[in-house]
C-alpha cells in the first residue's frame, strides 16, 4: 500500500505539471518582451540574439553531456531538428526585432505574429490532416478578435514597408511549430535544442556580421536582459513550447499565443507604467475565451 501511495502521488503530480505546462508557457514567453525591452538600448538586435543563442548553446552542450542525453539517430533527423529551429528561433525573433529597428510599432509588430494560431490552424487542416472543430474554430476567431482589442489601440502610424520581416516572422513560428510537429517529435529535448540553437547561432551571427557593427554596451541592465532570456526564455519557455508541440496538436498549441500580449500587457503596466483601458481588458477576457475554447475541446 505504501508503495501505491507513492505512485499515487507521483501520477497526480505528474498530472498537475502537464496541465500547469500551457500557463506557464504563456507567463514565460510573454517575459522575454520585457527582457527585450530592458536590452534594446545597449545591443544591435542580431547581436544581442547572437550573444544570447551562442550562451544558451553553450549550456544545452554541458547539459547534454553531464546527461548522457542521446543524440538523434540520423543525419536526416539532425536536419530537420536544424531547419526547425532556425524557424522557431532565428527567423521569429529575429523577424520582430528587426522590424521594431526599422521603426515600426509594437503593437502593429504584436498584432501581426498574433495571426500565427489562425495561420497554424488552417496550414495544420491541410498539413497535418488535424481536425478542428467547430468550436474550436470558434475559439481562434475569439482569440483574435481579443487580441485585435488589447493591440490595435496600440498600433500606431508608420511606414507600412516596417512591417515585412514581422511578416516573415509570422511565417517562420508557424512553418517552424507545424514543421517540428511533423518530424521532430521524437527529438531528446536537451540535444535537440542544442542542435536547434547551434543552427540558429550560426544564422543569426552570419546576419549580425554583416549588417551591424556588433558593438555591446555591457551594462548592469544589458547583462541582467540577457541573462534572463537565456534561462527564463531558452531554457524554460522554449522547452516547454517544445514539450507542447510533442505533446499536443498543433493548432491547440497555437493558440496559447494569443495570451502573450494580454499578459505582456500587464507585465507593461506594473513593470513600465503603461496604461491599460477598458478596451485592452475587455480584450483579455475574449482572448483567454478563445483559448479556453480552443484547449478544452
Amino acid at each position: 500500500m505504501p508503495q501505491d501511495d507513492h505512485s499515487d502521488s507521483r501520477a497526480r503530480l505528474h498530472a498537475a505539471w502537464i496541465a500547469a505546462m500551457p500557463a506557464l508557457f504563456v507567463f514565460l514567453w510573454a517575459t522575454g518582451f520585457i527582457g527585450g525591452k530592458y536590452g534594446a538600448p545597449y545591443a544591435e538586435p542580431f547581436t544581442f540574439l547572437g550573444w544570447r543563442f551562442s550562451i544558451v548553446l553553450a549550456l544545452f552542450i554541458v547539459i547534454s553531456l553531464i546527461t548522457r542525453a542521446p543524440w538523434p539517430a540520423s543525419w536526416t533527423l539532425t536536419a530537420h531538428i536544424a531547419i526547425s529551429g532556425v524557424l522557431v528561433h532565428a527567423v521569429y525573433v529575429g523577424g520582430v526585432f528587426s522590424s521594431l529597428k526599422l521603426g515600426l510599432s509594437t503593437g502593429v509588430s504584436a498584432l501581426i505574429v498574433g495571426m500565427q494560431p489562425v495561420l497554424t490552424a488552417i496550414a495544420a487542416v491541410w498539413l497535418l490532416d488535424e481536425r478542428v472543430r467547430p468550436r474550436q474554430w470558434l475559439g481562434l476567431a475569439l482569440g483574435f478578435v481579443g487580441l485585435i482589442l488589447v493591440v490595435g489601440g496600440k498600433a500606431g502610424g508608420g511606414d507600412l514597408y516596417n512591417a515585412w520581416p514581422s511578416v516573415v516572422a509570422l511565417f517562420g513560428i508557424t512553418i517552424g511549430t507545424l514543421y517540428q510537429k511533423r518530424y521532430c517529435t521524437t527529438m531528446d529535448l536537451r540535444t535537440g535544442s542544442t542542435i536547434q540553437f547551434a543552427a540558429s547561432a550560426i544564422a543569426i551571427w552570419l546576419l549580425a556580421f554583416a549588417t551591424e557593427t556588433r558593438e555591446v554596451e555591457w551594462s548592469p541592465h544589458f547583462i541582467f536582459a540577457l541573462g534572463w532570456l537565456v534561462i527564463v526564455l531558452s531554457l524554460g519557455a522554449i522547452s516547454l513550447l517544445m514539450a507542447l508541440i510533442r505533446r499536443g496538436v498543433a493548432s491547440k498549441v497555437a493558440s496559447l499565443f494569443y495570451l502573450t500580449p494580454p499578459i505582456t500587457a500587464v507585465m507593461g503596466y506594473f513593470m513600465f507604467g503603461e496604461q491599460l483601458g477598458l478596451v485592452e481588458l475587455v480584450g483579455m477576457g475574449i482572448a483567454a475565451g478563445g483559448v479556453y475554447l480552443v484547449i478544452k475541446s
